[in-house]
């Protein structure tokens, strides 16, 4: 006859393996709680200072005398090795064929950049290219190429590429804005506004070019809102902002963005607010003017925004890039230097 064994615990025995049980329970909790935290490792790890360059309203003029200059421009800034470098846009002259073949000779020389190369445009590239010597072009169809020719979801140009957003995956609402990027790097956050000369192609010639601003506009407005609500919800450092127009075009002796301006609402009534209540550096990088600048001109009421520094890159003839030295820690965290080629 078999024997049958009992199914009851005894008491000495339920001790030791609740004894078992409390300590295997313990030893997990001490390991999640000594394992590291990839979210707090991020806030409390220190950035490293880096540089990064900045160029634009290049290369102008006959592509047999510019273009080796601009390529040896391009080589300079190589073996200097910024972390990225952005473009602000006027990849050509005003008075130059806005054709395909244009476009492809300039993404093969952001394509020559060894780093990641952020290009936002310029109004030479599409704003102006209805102009006889521009080839009489379809602005707006001279957009849509750009868009194609030069962008793609989440990554950059140039031969390492840097991963960036785009409004147009980030913000369902403006879908066809690929141009407005961002991306953070070093607690430091980068962003590009598709804000052009002519007055932003604020203009009364054609009402698509005027409904393309408005929507354009708006689209803008809504990428610098939510670039400082991201850098105030992550307590970024900085913010660097770039894009191609001189946002003075236009001023008037009583008002820098009067309501003829078409920089009023996306610069005057919504970067410099939102910059002046982030509290923190803000770097505005932009172009057009070709007079190299490194400034405070920000007013609100008058008053200057301290906390917001302006660099205007050289262009057309001043064939030399700027290199901005980041040190996030610092009070004064960018610094300006020269590249030529």
């Amino acid at each position: 006859m078999a024997t049958k064994h009992s199914s009851v615990v005894s008491p000495a025995r339920l001790g030791r393996l609740m004894t078992c049980c409390v300590r295997y329970v313990m030893a997990l909790c001490s390991l999640v709680l000594l394992a590291p935290n990839p979210a707090a490792l991020a806030q409390t790890s220190q950035p490293q200072t880096f540089t990064f360059v900045a160029l634009g309203d290049l290369p102008y003029g006959n592509p047999t005398q510019t273009f080796p200059r601009y390529r040896a421009l391009i080589d300079q800034i190589n073996q200097r090795q910024p972390d990225f470098s952005i473009h602000i846009g006027d990849f050509k002259s005003g008075s130059t064929l806005c054709s395909d073949e244009e476009f492809t000779h300039q993404r093969d020389h952001f394509n020559r950049f060894a780093k990641g190369l952020v290009y936002t445009p310029g109004d030479n590239e599409w704003t102006d290219c209805h102009r006889k010597n521009n080839g009489s072009y379809d602005p707006l169809e001279r957009l849509d190429t750009l868009r194609r020719m030069f962008y793609s979801p989440g990554r950059s140009l140039g031969q390492q590429t840097l991963a960036v957003v785009n409004q147009s995956t980030q913000q369902s609402p403006f879908a066809p804005y690929i141009e407005n990027q961002r991306w953070v790097h070093q607690q430091v956050l980068f962003v590009t506004l598709h804000i052009v000369g002519s007055n932003n192609n604020f203009e009364v010639r054609d009402p698509r070019m005027v409904a393309e601003f408005f929507a354009r506009d708006t689209a803008n407005v809504a990428w610098i809102q939510n670039a400082f609500e991201l850098a105030r919800a992550s307590n970024l450092r900085a913010v660097v902002v770039a894009f191609q127009a001189d946002p003075f075009e236009g001023k008037s002796l009583w008002e820098d963005f009067p309501s003829s301006s078409g920089f009023r609402n996306s610069i005057g009534q919504t970067l410099l607010p939102l910059a002046q209540s982030f509290g923190k550096p803000v770097l505005v990088v932009h172009g057009d003017s070709h007079l190299t600048k490194i400034d405070h001109p920000f007013k609100i009421d008058r008053k200057v925004v301290d906390n917001i520094t302006r660099l205007i890159v050289p262009g057309e003839q001043d064939m030399r890039a700027v290199e901005v030295r980041v040190d996030p820690m610092a009070s004064q965290p960018f610094g300006f230097g020269f590249i030529s080629p």
